[in-house]
């Protein structure tokens, strides 16, 4: 996930995707060859998943589907900028989504990924203040 000044702004927004999937290595090499990205490491204890790179920099992340995402599907998953997660959370209960997953940190900012009522998944992030 990648955190900007100006997070505010972009409420509501995509501010980045992930990819989730038993074989990140595969996956990566995939996408580095059909679209041209560049993967670099991002690591994640005792394994690596990928920041995936175009031309104008980071695009997408590419993880193993092991800790935290251990129970996700192999999807695409968006992060949605909100302003305040714990409220977004709570919006999501009471109109008949799930949590999936968090909520979770990450540095200062928190997300959680969450199941709407029609079945598609989605994460909420909300960037430090």
């Amino acid at each position: 996930m990648s955190e900007k000044n100006g997070a505010s702004s972009k409420l509501g927004t995509i501010g980045w995707f992930d990819l989730t999937v038993p074989d990140a290595v595969a996956v990566k090499d995939f996408y580095s060859a059909v679209v041209g990205w560049t993967a670099s490491e991002t690591p994640m204890g005792d394994y690596a998943d990928f920041t995936m790179a175009g031309p104008a920099g980071p695009v997408s992340g590419i993880c193993h589907a092991r800790g935290a995402n251990a129970k996700l599907p192999p999807m695409w998953l968006i992060y949605l900028y909100v302003a305040d997660l714990d409220a977004s959370l709570a919006a999501c209960r009471e109109r008949g989504g799930e949590l999936i997953s968090g909520p979770s940190n990450y540095g200062e900012s928190r997300y959680a990924v969450i199941r709407d009522p029609a079945g598609a998944c989605c994460a909420l992030f909300q960037a430090a203040p």
